[in-house]
């Protein structure tokens, strides 16, 4: 089921694969001329906070997790990558290291590009470098959607919210009307949500119960999402 008109998904997504749609053909071949492509087991890392970048991250398949590791070593996601989104821009375009790290959620396939190329692509491609300022404008109001949901929201909205934005990652793009499985692990989703995994746990048997989902194993596959939306309260 589509949630357009339910909820304003636009505002939870960096959307950032829409960097790459529709380039034109030689800017692509340009940006991905020395591109290599490697497999990554789940749980892999991709890159990680305080390393120095040399180039830039393609998902070409998959799904990634961006996150912070704090003092005592747990992990805090701040944000859930799919397929044909781009990882790691951000630090090569402020000159710093890696700010956050990345690891993948499932077996994945991610394309490497250089640094160099990247950056020659941005200064010659108009198209290119006018939707990366839109993506990052954007995703400074996701940020700061999300920075509001932590301190206001009780863990029960923000759950649901993640859920709702989580489930849109898991769609299948051919059968909009298929059940959505999201296999996502409950440490994950708790760090996800900035809780605790028992918290989720509870939580989770609750919505099984209202109806809103059902759980095979790791995987959560939601019914109900009109009711999920409903408990995410988002105003």
């Amino acid at each position: 089921m589509s949630i357009k008109g339910l909820f304003p998904i636009d505002k939870w997504d960096f959307e950032s694969e829409s960097i790459l749609a529709d380039l034109p053909e030689t800017e692509i071949a340009q940006l991905m001329r020395r591109k290599t492509e490697n497999d990554y087991k789940k749980g892999a890392v991709i890159f990680r906070e305080g390393s120095y970048p040399s180039g830039i991250y393609y998902l070409v398949s998959g799904r990634a997790k961006k996150y912070k590791v704090d003092l005592d070593g747990g992990e805090q996601i701040i944000y859930v990558a799919n397929t044909g989104e781009l990882l790691g821009y951000h630090s090569i375009l402020s000159g710093e290291n890696y700010v956050d790290s990345a690891a993948v959620l499932e077996d994945s396939v991610i394309a490497f590009i250089p640094k160099d190329d990247f950056l020659e692509s941005l200064e010659h491609s108009v198209t290119l470098s006018r939707r990366l300022l839109k993506t990052l404008s954007h995703e400074f109001s996701v940020l700061a959607n999300s920075l509001t949901m932590y301190a206001r929201r009780p863990v029960r909205e923000r759950l649901a919210l993640q859920l709702i934005v989580v489930r849109e990652k898991y769609k299948s793009h051919g059968n909009a009307d298929a059940a959505v499985e999201i296999n996502m692990s409950r440490d994950d989703l708790a760090s996800l949500v900035g809780t605790a995994r028992e918290n989720v746990v509870r939580m989770l048997s609750e919505f099984k119960e209202e109806g809103i989902l059902e759980t095979k194993g790791r995987k959560i596959i939601v019914r109900d999402v009109k009711r999920l939306i409903e408990v995410a309260n988002y105003k």
